[in-house]
């Protein structure tokens, strides 16, 4: 994550003018160390990391002030002095799980390639802290990764000729299928790992289990799939997603045909 300084976060934040916590001022370097004073015994970037490691082993829902001290040896009052609230806590950790976005495309690279690279790469930060999904959406990106996020998704548009009302609608369509996959896969894993079988066992059992219920007569559609084996393939971990996307940039060609005046 982008160093995120051990400003003290006292008060209700907007010390640098942006109206944002103190917390999230201190992402963006906007808050220093007191120059004197004694010096703190934590700062935000532990606090932080503590708290990324309890939702990484826990989940999201084992985060609290009062655990995120206990890691750390200190009083749950000591952190008040960095973060204000949970919430902002949660933003900080999000910060730090999703991390910087890919580095540029070659040059030459055409929109459709580079928004896939940025489609990828976030899905598979996501992937590696599916507990981040469960953190909600609490406003438009306001801290350094963020805001990277977005600069790079608005680059790989940068030659469609959309305008920019477009370019942020495309960003939050192909932003928006990348969470929904993502919190699926999460959901499907929670529950498979709540059974105790893996993944091929339990779509098995789904498959026979429908093949007892679907009454042709009545749902001629879902019969039909499963008379012919539409379930019983073992796709990739990657199938639905490359299909998705693929779907969904196609999208985004149409109109970049029909209003932009870019080529791929």
């Amino acid at each position: 994550m982008t160093d995120r300084g051990d400003g003290e976060g006292e008060g209700d934040g907007g010390g640098g003018g942006t109206g944002l916590p103190a917390s999230i001022e201190a992402a963006w370097g906007l808050r220093e160390r007191p120059a004197k004073g004694p010096k703190p015994g934590i700062g935000l970037t532990r606090i932080v990391d503590a708290a990324v490691g309890i939702a990484r082993e826990e989940g999201l829902g084992a985060v609290s002030m009062g655990r995120v001290a206990k890691e750390l040896g200190v009083s749950t009052m000591s952190l008040y002095r960095y973060v204000a609230a949970k919430d902002e806590l949660y933003v900080l950790m999000q910060e730090a799980a999703v991390g910087e976005p890919p580095p540029p495309p070659e040059p030459g690279t055409g929109w459709r390639e580079a928004l896939s690279q940025w489609a990828w790469t976030q899905r598979a930060a996501y992937h590696r802290n599916l507990w981040a999904l469960r953190i909600p959406i609490s406003g438009p990106p306001a801290t350094p990764n963020s805001v990277a996020w977005w600069e790079r998704g608005l680059n790989a548009l940068a030659g469609t000729g959309l305008d920019d009302g477009a370019k942020i609608s495309v960003i939050l369509l192909v932003s928006g299928f990348v969470r929904n996959e993502a919190t699926m896969m999460s959901d499907l894993d929670t529950a498979i790992k709540a059974r105790g079988s893996s993944a091929q066992q339990v779509m098995a059992g789904y498959g026979r289990t429908l093949r007892r219920l679907a009454d042709p007569a009545r749902y001629p559609a879902v019969a039909e799939l499963l008379a012919a084996g539409g379930l019983d393939g073992e796709d990739g971990p990657d199938t639905e997603f490359t299909f998705g996307l693929d779907c969904v940039l196609d999208g985004v060609e149409v109109l970049v045909r029909k209003r932009g005046r870019g080529t791929e």
